[in-house]
């Protein structure tokens, strides 16, 4: 019977894992136990894909909001500082923003608008048409936005973005100050001092601030870099990447990952001889066509990957084959030129009008977007995805 079957996702549940658990083990048994209860083989690069948050419980990679406070008192040194470009999330930054008051005394907030860096909205586009507001610009003060927008909540999260940092910053006794600009040279007319909270165009706004004039530059990747009291930390991404624990703790992004996947890999090539490809994955790369969010709040979709991950996809579009090279072949003739077309085609097809249409994008992110989805963030229990078949093409 010929094959009818192409990829195939499976979420598979775990135990509830916990500070010290060992990922690498729970993880290889977790896909030979599901092996046995669904009845599936283990295959050359099938693909096994971990959630970044297990593995950082399981690292311990953990920080509380006043060791975030030290890390502010050993940058900044009480001095005023600017805050720029945070995004809004209770999850991703109001956490933070605790440990950040925490240990400031005077703070100037500067908010992107319409929207934050991942697509959450202070304001419609339309609304500042009707208000004459060019919001790449305008610098407004908040009194003034409030004049011209009003008081507008989330239409998901139901919060007004906001009151809810002001309530934070109160709560600290910090004496602070809210404007909105897309221009980060601007926090420059209110203090030499910057912490950059954008998440991908970091670098390019550190350097800007550097260049025009600011003197203590550092971004959300610089603050718990190194452990501080002996908390969890980041070396590459500090604080990027971050999700709130409790109240008063955040887990950090994992670290020292390639020697896990590698593990895993290597374990499983052991006890079965096959070789699978092993990732760790956090917010895929996918934008809600609806509230208009992209799902890339971490700063990488993978940070640690086995080598056979690596590049883009190779592919040809079947719909061109079908509809112009062979456009006058059909049944068995036509699956059989595609099929040859594919068998021997260029080792990289980059510029070449036959991938037209083909998604341009590396290989970690189509695939760490699948796994996301397919895990979800919520109380599915799933932390692991096991997907296979995903390299094959038309002639397996």
């Amino acid at each position: 019977m010929e094959r009818t079957i192409g990829t195939t996702v499976r979420s598979l549940r775990t135990p509830i894992i916990r500070e010290g658990d060992d990922i690498i083990k729970i993880s290889i048994d977790t896909i030979l136990n599901a092996t046995k209860e669904a009845g599936f083989e283990i295959q050359d690069k099938d693909c096994l894909c971990i959630t970044e948050s297990v593995v950082a419980r399981a690292q311990g990679n953990y920080a509380t909001i006043d060791e975030i406070a030290q890390d502010i008192k050993n940058k900044y040194d009480n001095e005023h500082f600017g805050i720029i470009f945070p995004i809004l999330s209770r999850n991703r930054f109001g956490i933070i923003l605790k440990g950040i008051a925490k240990g400031a005394k005077k703070i100037t907030l500067m908010l992107s608008y319409p929207s934050d860096e991942v697509g959450n909205h202070l304001v419609d586009m339309d609304v500042l048409d009707i208000k004459g507001i060019n919001p790449w610009t305008d610098v407004l003060t908040e009194k003034q936005f409030r004049e011209y927008f009003g008081y507008r909540k989330h239409r998901f999260t139901g919060v007004d973005y906001i009151e809810y940092y002001k309530s934070i910053l109160e709560e600290y006794n910090v004496d602070y100050q809210i404007i909105f600009s897309n221009n980060p040279l601007t926090i420059l007319e209110y203090t030499k001092n910057v912490l950059a909270c954008d998440i991908h165009t970091r670098e390019r706004t550190k350097s800007l601030l550097k260049k025009y004039g600011g003197r203590k530059i550092y971004g959300l990747d610089d603050i718990l870099n190194t452990p501080i009291n002996g908390s969890g930390y980041n070396p590459e991404y500090g604080l990027l990447g971050s999700n709130k624990s409790s109240e008063e703790k955040i887990k950090l992004f994992p670290r020292d990952g390639q020697p896990i996947v590698e593990a895993i890999q290597n374990e499983v090539k052991n006890m079965t001889g096959k070789t699978i490809e092993v990732m760790i994955y956090g917010d895929g790369a996918f934008k809600d066509p609806v509230g208009k969010i992209w799902e890339l709040a971490d700063p990488v979709v993978s940070p640690a990957y086995t080598r056979g991950l690596e590049g883009t996809p190779n592919e040809v579009k079947l719909k061109y084959l079908a509809d112009d090279l062979f456009k006058d072949l059909s049944g068995e003739e036509l699956k059989r030129a595609i099929s040859d077309y594919i068998a021997n085609k260029d080792d990289s097809l980059v510029g070449e009008m036959i991938s037209q249409g083909t998604t341009p994008r590396r290989l970690t992110d189509l695939i760490g977007s699948l796994a996301d989805l397919t895990s979800g963030s919520g109380d599915k229990g799933t932390p692991i995805v096991y997907i296979q078949g995903y390299f094959d093409n038309f002639t397996k």
